[in-house]
């Protein structure tokens, strides 16, 4: 571990409890890696006006993978963003109509969701702290990286395998992010991808990285990155990409990874 210079680790159901709230001095956690010249990141499928408002005094130190990879701000500097066109998402948004998945364009600067499925904010808040609900989702033009599907019935896995990734996976990136969730990129688009990126932004080899997760849209991290752990909570399906087990979200997995980590770098620093 005294080799880890970068940190990368998925928000919902990975760091996040299930209350949705950080461990306990989790700053305190972040200000000491960077003193210890490691690399932060957020990874998450949520938008980086969400992720800012959680780590809003970080916002020129750590690295934002937004959006599942669709978007990455590393010290306040965005270095990678792939938008996508206007005319695929409105294409989604007519596909889903037909579905009973809920279409959410994913906006630099909002959510957009039709009015009529105005009944699920609370929901949608959770993840998306900017919302714009408008009459005809069809007609939207906005800039935006992700396209987003919620399931009401949290049937997301038999939706991606029935009826989207046949769909969209041949031209698109298309990922489960939750029981809840689908996510669609573009193609190529996906956490690890972003490793990739920061990877050579930042002159880290990708063996010095550590990534944690805990379902399908973590696996391209967890399969890039030279260290990789699948909180135990996590999904089953996803054990075999992930090199180690962090103990459960709620027992502050990722911290108690972190603290070891930082433990061999007090050490290293000792030693010389």
């Amino acid at each position: 571990m005294k080799n880890i210079k970068f940190i990368a680790t998925d928000m919902d159901n990975t760091l996040l409890t299930s209350r949705g709230e950080l461990p306990p001095n989790f700053m305190t956690t972040i200000s000491q890696l960077l003193a210890a010249d490691v690399a932060f990141a957020a990874a998450s499928g949520r938008p980086l006006y969400t992720l800012l408002e959680m780590f809003g005094e970080f916002r020129d130190q750590m690295t934002f993978v937004c959006d599942n990879g669709g978007l990455i701000m590393h010290k306040g500097e965005i270095i990678f963003n792939s938008e996508l066109p206007q005319k695929d998402y409105q294409q989604m948004v007519t596909f889903a109509k037909e579905t009973d998945a809920i279409a959410i364009i994913c906006g630099l600067d909002a959510a957009y969701i039709a009015q009529k499925d105005e009944q699920y904010d609370a929901i949608y808040r959770t993840f998306y702290k900017k919302i714009v609900y408008v009459d005809d989702l069809e007609a939207l033009a906005v800039t935006a990286d992700k396209f987003t599907l919620y399931f009401p019935n949290n049937n997301s896995q038999e939706n991606y395998h029935s009826v989207f990734a046949p769909q969209f996976g041949e031209n698109y990136s298309v990922v489960v992010s939750g029981p809840e969730w689908i996510d669609i990129m573009n193609q190529g688009v996906d956490k690890g991808t972003a490793m990739e990126i920061l990877s050579q932004k930042l002159g880290i080899a990708l063996a010095d990285m550590m990534a944690f997760g805990d379902t399908h849209n973590d696996v391209g991290m967890l399969k890039t990155v030279g260290h990789s752990y699948l909180v135990a909570n996590g999904n089953p399906e996803i054990a075999k990409y992930a090199e180690k087990t962090a103990p459960s979200n709620d027992e502050y997995g990722v911290q108690q990874i972190l603290e070891q980590v930082l433990t061999a770098k007090e050490n290293l620093f000792e030693t010389h």
